[in-house]
């Protein structure tokens, strides 16, 4: 028997990846997960949360072992206090998401997955507007797999409350803590590549924060 697909999953403390994990789960692929840590800008409340949700799930539903038992989590706070100056701050969540990609197509290199997986819905908030799912997409090597793009809010809220992971997940975000007030809505991608290659490129910019990576078991949390 072939062995399953691996695809790499960034997993937020939110109410919306856990779920595309399961999803993905079910249809048989192997899960590498990763966070993007967004201190020293925030706590560890959205690691914590991350680590719970997926602990639930491989205790709850992953009878064949698919969700990898480390969380992958790399730090990337500082390298977004970059995008905060004028030029670049009212596309700082399409930097944030790009430089995920970025992040995330470098580990799937490393452990060999052919996708990444995002819990990405379709106009939810900024960065997933039709104007900006391109160009944040253009900075990955690998497909993007979106299995809730088409979902609403309350559809999500719904399967995660089935699934366990709507409590855990519950609570304030914190991805925008050094977000706009009026984040664009149409990505430019001449802009978002000039604005990186400002602070040394993209490649590079993942590079850095890989450097930070450390595994956080899942087993027994």
């Amino acid at each position: 028997m072939a062995s399953a697909p691996t695809c790499i999953a960034l997993v937020s403390g939110g109410i919306d990846s856990p779920v595309a994990v399961a999803r993905m789960v079910r249809a048989g692929w192997q899960i590498v997960p990763v966070h993007c840590s967004q201190e020293p800008i925030t706590g560890t409340e959205a690691e914590d949360k991350t680590a719970a949700s997926l602990s639930h799930l491989i205790e709850s539903l992953d009878e064949d072992g698919l969700i990898d038992s480390n969380l992958r989590v790399v730090t990337v706070g500082e390298t977004l206090a970059k995008f905060t100056d004028p030029a670049a701050h009212r596309d700082y969540f399409v930097h944030m998401k790009r430089l995920f990609n970025s992040i995330g197509s470098s580990i799937a290199e490393e452990v060999g997955a052919t996708a990444i997986l995002t819990g990405e819905n379709l106009g939810q908030v900024s960065s997933q507007t039709l104007g900006n799912l391109g160009a944040v997409e253009e900075a990955s090597k690998y497909r993007i797999l979106r299995p809730l793009l088409g979902l609403d809010k309350q559809e999500i809220i719904d399967e995660a409350r089935v699934l366990g992971t709507y409590e855990i997940s519950s609570g304030p975000e914190l991805c925008d803590a050094l977000g706009p007030d009026r984040p664009t809505t149409v990505a430019d991608l001449a802009r978002l590549r000039q604005n990186e290659e400002v602070q040394g490129g993209l490649g590079n910019l993942a590079k850095e924060c890989l450097e930070s990576l450390r595994m956080r078991s899942l087993d027994g949390k």
